[in-house]
């Protein structure tokens, strides 16, 4: 079991599932143990920019990095804090919503939600030339994640005091004693040093409850 004021570091790109799942895992954790959790911004349209993928997930990647840059913005703009309100308001449109293609519509109501200036969405979008304001902030943030656990992983990346890992991968998102044994068993597994992989293949889909 982890102990009091457990620093927790996650990672997350606002379109991915499963990042959102186990976000709300580390929600339901936080409720029952005093988790110091720190929020980060992290890309899988940058994560795979210069690998080979099928064309319909890069036809995913400019929807992806437009949220993903919102967030950017307004912690570069505001600071941290701003991440979890945002972060919540935007998932709840893109996951349990099933409106990830209204973006523009969704970064307005999230921005809004979470007490944030409309105009972060237009800072948020490329000059004429291409150029984001924030990119390097972004790609800090990303890089700070990546560095903890390597190229050949996506989203979620959560640190505990520092012990870094890429998931888990789950649906549900797990509650109460459930919950509280999977962070314990994560947490475990991932803190032995010779620890890389443990897998099997995915049998349902994210089941947002």
């Amino acid at each position: 079991m982890t102990n009091d004021n457990t620093r927790v570091d996650f990672w997350f790109d606002p379109s991915c599932p499963w990042a959102w799942m186990a976000s709300r895992w580390v929600d339901e954790v936080s409720a029952h143990r005093d988790l110091d959790v720190h929020w980060h911004i992290m890309s899988l349209a940058i994560l795979n920019e210069n690998n080979d993928v099928s064309e319909s997930y890069r036809a995913f990647f400019p929807r992806a990095l437009r949220y993903a840059r919102v967030v950017a913005t307004a912690e570069a703009v505001h600071g941290e804090a701003t991440l979890k309100p945002l972060y919540d308001a935007l998932g709840r449109r893109i996951h349990l919503d099933e409106r990830a293609t209204d973006v523009e519509a969704v970064v307005a109501e999230s921005l809004a939600e979470a007490g944030l200036d409309a105009s972060l969405a237009d800072r948020a979008l490329p000059d004429a030339d291409g150029r984001f304001e924030f990119e390097a902030e972004l790609r800090a943030s990303h890089r700070s994640g990546i560095d903890l656990v390597g190229d050949d992983v996506g989203t979620p990346i959560i640190a505990v005091n520092g012990v870094a890992f890429f998931g888990p991968v789950i649906s549900p998102a797990p509650r109460g004693d459930e919950a509280l044994a999977l962070w314990d068993g994560v947490v475990a597994v991932a803190s032995y040093d010779g620890f890389f992989e443990l897998k099997r293949s995915r049998t349902r889909d994210p089941i947002f409850s």
